[in-house]
């Protein structure tokens, strides 16, 4: 029950959030976004948001909300360093007006996604139990309580990551427990990451890469 309400909460802070950086300074331009991720996104997340690295996350297809969110978090806001401290990313949108930060989410968002693939069936198969049903033991929660069964995620709260690379899942987790990434509302990622092993997070994120 405890944990329930504490899911309620962070969803909550979430709709919150997303509702809040909904608002801009207008309906987003997907056509002047590709412009935009041509000269200044493509090189790492390619042209149509399908990235070639592992190190660099596939954009293709992610919900509107959450990569216009990422987007605004890249950048210092009133002075404070950004919510999410990244030098290249930080480079890359320190440039790009609000419009701008708009534009290129609505034409990523617009894009279909080729996804990426697991490759090791064993690691897939404890990934598959981990995001099902967490572990009980460790007070893992299931990832799919809130990514949903496929990894389709929900808009405005939680991202889609079917298909993702396993190694930026990974990577991602990991910012996560470290707490090098400290972006999620409620600090709910960075809870569940903690109690994680090293295995347990390239489970899931192997998991996640092959998710339909």
């Amino acid at each position: 029950m405890i944990r329930q309400l504490a899911y309620a909460a962070s969803a909550a802070a979430l709709l919150c959030a997303g509702a809040a950086v909904a608002q801009g300074t207008g309906k987003p331009d997907a056509a002047k976004g590709q412009s935009i991720a041509a000269q200044t996104c493509a090189a790492c997340h390619a042209a149509d948001g399908n990235s070639p690295a592992p190190a660099n996350p596939k954009l293709a297809g992610q919900f509107y909300d959450y990569l216009h969110r990422q987007l605004i978090h890249f950048k210092p806001q009133a002075g404070k360093k950004p919510a999410r401290d990244n030098p290249v990313m930080a480079g890359m949108v320190a440039n790009l007006s609000a419009a701008d930060l708009q534009n290129v989410a609505a034409f990523y968002a617009s894009q279909k996604l080729k996804p990426a693939a697991a490759k090791d069936k064993e690691l897939a198969a404890l990934g598959q139990k981990i995001y099902r049903g967490g572990n009980a033991a460790t007070a893992v929660a299931a990832c799919a309580g809130c990514h949903g069964p496929t990894g389709a995620g929900m808009p405005a709260q939680y991202p889609r990551i079917s298909g993702q690379f396993a190694e930026y899942i990974e990577a991602q987790l990991k910012a996560f427990r470290s707490g090098t990434r400290t972006n999620d509302p409620n600090g709910m990622m960075r809870g569940v990451a903690a109690r994680m092993t090293d295995r347990e997070i390239q489970a899931v994120a192997e998991y996640v890469a092959g998710l339909r």
